[in-house]
């Protein structure tokens, strides 16, 4: 088994991997970006934006699991890489991974990190949110998830990243991560602006 532990989506953090009912980490000597697609696919969190180590995401518990990974990128499980047979690491070198499928948000060009225009990380690189779906409770799923209390307004700003993401939720969920989502396509766009949201708490 495999899972990522202390990130913000379960596509994102901290490398674990269970063996005989312990769950252990991966020693980030050797560790890269082939190594960590096999994780993100394994995961079906797509390819891996970025590998990092240094226990970025938090030291972890139990046992060093895998050292000097040597993953060709290919392999279905991170357990058929080649691996050093003995590590000399300890659990301030855990190894991370960012998984494209990872989503997380901000709000920007607000007077504090609770207000202004949405945008959403995902597959490498910040974008807006249109705003033709941009309902009361797309709106107020976000500034929970931001712990920034309820929505109160929903201004509109223009677009001026690369790409635009659409959201509908039809019921409160615990992230827009889990609302129905299209990433690029153009149509439910079409004349769309950007999504913002000022929401109550600070």
């Amino acid at each position: 088994a495999l899972r990522l532990a202390g990130g913000r989506s379960r596509c994102e953090g901290r490398v674990e991997l269970e063996r005989e009912g312990t769950w252990g980490t991966v020693c980030d000597d050797g560790w890269d970006i082939p190594d960590a697609d096999v994780v993100c696919r394994q995961l079906r969190c797509g390819r891996a934006v970025s590998a990092p180590g240094g226990a970025a995401f938090g030291r972890g518990h139990g046992p060093i699991l895998r050292d000097e990974l040597g993953c060709e990128g290919h392999e279905r499980h991170l357990w058929e890489c080649p691996a050093a047979p003995e590590h000399d690491c300890s659990h301030k070198e855990d190894a991370g991974v960012v998984c494209s499928e990872h989503q997380e948000w901000r709000l920007s060009g607000g007077r504090d990190g609770c207000a202004g225009r949405v945008e959403v990380f995902f597959r490498g690189t910040w974008s807006t949110v249109c705003d033709s779906t941009w309902y009361e409770l797309e709106a107020a799923v976000l500034c929970r998830t931001l712990g920034c209390g309820n929505a109160l307004r929903r201004p509109s700003f223009g677009h001026t990243l690369p790409g635009k993401m659409l959201y509908q939720c039809g019921m409160p969920q615990p992230s827009l991560a889990q609302c129905h989502w299209t990433f690029n396509k153009s149509a439910p766009c079409h004349q769309s602006r950007a999504a913002g949201v000022i929401c109550n708490g600070t």
